[in-house]
């Protein structure tokens, strides 16, 4: 009676399996049933894959896998040796969970649910079961959810908070469209992959709630949430005193950034030609009297600006002096 390879104990979660014995005859019979492909495996890459139906196992339909008995010595011994690995080509979901940072290093706990099939049954096998050592579907779906894991990890740090929260659709979108790239060479197909929960902790929940009202501008957060925090620090130190707390908050609460105060009008020295306040009755370089604002200027009709009687234009906003 001629050796059957099939696997028969397939469920409806499971994705691989190995026929147990690697010693094939000639002239076997794989039964490969709808929905699964079965694939010869043979020191570490995959050879002939086979389709849904009864095959008589030949020299004629394993070709790839003769090319390689006749290089070895051997060849002309019964069995040959080669694993014959089933893969299901249906769809399945999986579940992963991760922590991941934005940005502005602002910790994310997400999680979610993915769906996928096997596309290319013999790089599958290469790259995940031969590469992997992932002969179960326990280790094929620890594997996948691992590498899953670590490309939303580095996706997701291409945001920031904000955006993450509030276009979790979209950046969900493009995570996806990254993943099923790098699902592709491992011969998978994603055919869905949702965020199901996302969250971060009380501290940025706090800072996204400012920054989602729109009560006041992030740098205003982030200098608020830093006062916040040294204050704490203060309060909690044995050693701290008043005095440290009034010189830190002042200097956290006074805004950095490019936003300046606008520069005092000037007006030029007659006797030494030094640069100073319009208001100054006095040069502060040679000690020269200065002309009040008030005698030969008037003040701008729109921006109040002192500009001299003289003057068509206002030199601060251009307004057309009458």
């Amino acid at each position: 009676m001629p050796q059957v390879v099939e696997w028969k104990t397939a469920g409806p979660e499971d994705i691989v399996w190995k026929y147990p014995d690697e010693e094939i005859t000639w002239g076997a019979q794989l039964i490969v049933h709808e929905f699964e492909m079965a694939v010869f495996f043979r020191d570490g890459k995959a050879y002939d894959v086979f389709g849904p139906g009864r095959h008589t196992l030949t020299t004629l339909n394993l070709p790839l896998l003769t090319s390689l008995l006749t290089r070895i010595a051997g060849y002309g011994e019964k069995p040959f040796k080669a694993s014959v690995i089933f893969i299901s080509t249906k769809v399945f979901a999986g579940k992963y969970g991760t922590s991941a940072q934005t940005t502005e290093l602002a910790p994310l706990k997400v999680f979610g649910a993915f769906w996928f099939k096997v596309e290319n049954a013999q790089l599958f096998v290469n790259e995940v079961i031969g590469g992997q050592n992932a002969y179960t579907t326990g280790d094929v779906n620890n594997f996948l959810r691992g590498f899953l894991n670590e490309k939303i990890i580095d996706e997701l740090s291409h945001y920031d908070l904000v955006t993450v929260f509030t276009r979790l659709d979209e950046t969900s979108i493009i995570v996806k469209n990254s993943v099923t790239d790098y699902f592709k060479r491992l011969g998978i197909e994603l055919t869905d992959l949702r965020f199901e929960g996302i969250d971060t902790t009380p501290e940025y929940r706090e800072r996204l709630f400012w920054l989602r009202t729109g009560r006041t501008a992030p740098e205003e957060v982030l200098r608020m949430e830093t006062m916040k925090s040294a204050a704490e620090s203060l309060g909690k130190s044995s050693g701290a005193g008043l005095g440290t707390g009034m010189v830190l908050i002042p200097q956290i609460m006074t805004p950095t950034g490019p936003a300046q105060a606008p520069a005092a009008a000037l007006v030029i020295c007659p006797k030494c030609n030094a640069k100073v306040p319009v208001t100054s009755k006095f040069c502060s370089e040679c000690g020269k009297q200065l002309t009040p604002p008030s005698a030969g200027t008037i003040n701008c009709p729109k921006c109040g600006h002192p500009v001299t009687s003289t003057s068509k234009f206002c030199p601060e906003c251009g307004t057309k002096i009458s």
